[in-house]
């Protein structure tokens, strides 16, 4: 019978012995992928991200403000601590995974991608995402941010050869929606948030390049031809409306001239007729005054 109970007390010491040695293990960094711009820990077996260290459960636990930390009971999950104190119970609780929730900024690494008008260009970007379900992105996923760079990578290729080359230079901003869109849709069993992502630099083929600097100067030398064809037929244009200005202002001085001059000589016939009218008037009645006188004398001669 003591047989019986010691060996389970044995093994029950055994357990305690075992997680209080390796609660003492160092941490120990592993590689991560050269997009991963945020770094991974594992600390007995506890994956640690945005975090320089691994949290020990001491059975009082502080959570930081904007993280979630993944508490397994007997390796299931229990729950998910929450910013400022909480309790666990040593050795039989464990933190499995610790979420960061604030805002990440991931290195979308360059790559090549096919236009729909069969131009191939390499082009990279930085994407901006947040934890919103720290259950699913450490249960849902092996690596939150492998996967959605990965995501990222192939969503933005998809979306790259619906467009020709003029639309991704014109239509950069409406890309970066229609790749968050896409994103958001992939990543929602997740827990993860695409908030926005930015195209950063777009590298064509030399022979491309060259392409569109001859286009470039084609179109700078059509615009000056047009430009300098518009400066000669606008100085045509001035000079006949000079010219046109020009007769019929003279016509108008011609008109006036002749105006003037048939004025004066209206003025001058008016004049004269007057002058003649007057005359006339004057003889008239001198002529009637010596009617006059001449009755008189002879009336008198007959009295």
């Amino acid at each position: 019978m003591y047989d019986v109970m010691y060996i389970p007390f044995f093994n029950m010491f055994q357990m305690v012995m075992l997680g209080v040695r390796n609660a003492a293990l160092p941490v120990a960094r592993i590689n991560v992928p050269k997009q991963n711009l945020r770094s991974s820990l594992i600390y007995n077996g506890v994956q640690v991200r945005c975090k320089g260290y691994a949290p020990i459960n001491l059975g009082v636990m502080f959570v930081p403000e904007q993280e979630a930390w993944i508490v397994e009971r007997f390796g299931k999950f229990h729950r998910i601590l929450q910013p400022g104190l909480n309790f666990l119970i040593p050795v039989v609780d464990r933190i499995k995974y610790v979420q960061s929730l604030k805002e990440i900024a991931i290195d979308i690494p360059s790559q090549s991608a096919i236009t729909s008008d069969n131009v191939t260009l390499s082009l990279d970007g930085v994407l901006f995402l947040r934890i919103l379900d720290a259950f699913k992105a450490s249960y849902g996923v092996e690596d939150p941010e492998f996967s959605i760079t990965q995501l990222a990578q192939t969503t933005m290729r998809s979306e790259l050869g619906k467009l020709s080359l003029d639309k991704i230079f014109h239509e950069r901003e409406s890309l970066n929606v229609s790749i968050v869109e896409s994103i958001n849709k992939a990543a929602l069993s997740w827990g993860i948030t695409c908030l926005r992502y930015e195209i950063r630099d777009i590298i064509l083929p030399a022979r491309v390049k060259e392409a569109m600097q001859m286009q470039v100067e084609a179109e700078r030398r059509k615009r000056a031809t047009i430009l300098e064809s518009e400066g000669v037929r606008t100085a045509d244009i001035n000079v006949a409306e000079g010219k046109r200005q020009s007769r019929i202002l003279a016509s108008e001085a011609d008109k006036q001239e002749q105006i003037n001059r048939a004025a004066g000589e209206a003025t001058a016939i008016m004049a004269v007729a007057e002058a003649k009218a007057k005359g006339i008037k004057l003889v008239a009645e001198s002529l009637k005054s010596q009617v006059s006188g001449l009755t008189a004398v002879s009336f008198k001669c007959v009295v």
